[in-house]
């Protein structure tokens, strides 16, 4: 399992909330000021805790993106990995608590 330090872990996964296109119409993409208020404030968990529960679910998995949206009035991280298989996965996480809402392979 690839293991960052949480500084850098926090500082690159903040830079990868703005990695992904326009928003669809039901979720909002919340920018690094908005995350690290949330986090600051204990609404959500800090991103590497759940990255790497995330990558826990994946021996030898790879981070390829994260972000964190607001879908439904619900906080929820997505987080890309590349399996060690080569499969590349998408999981939401619900940002309060780190459930696990959904884990699919991605086209």
């Amino acid at each position: 399992m690839m293991m960052l330090p949480p500084v850098r872990l926090w500082t690159w996964g903040v830079a990868l909330l703005f990695a992904f296109g326009p928003p669809s119409a039901s979720a909002r993409d919340l920018d690094q000021d908005q995350a690290l208020r949330l986090r600051q404030e204990g609404v959500i968990q800090p991103l590497e805790q759940l990255v790497q529960n995330a990558l826990g679910r994946y021996p030898g998995a790879r981070l390829l993106e994260a972000e964190l949206e607001e879908e439904h009035g619900i906080y929820v991280y997505e987080v890309e990995l590349l399996t060690a298989s080569g499969v590349v996965r998408e999981l939401e996480l619900d940002a309060r608590d780190g459930r696990l809402l959904e884990d699919e392979e991605d086209d």
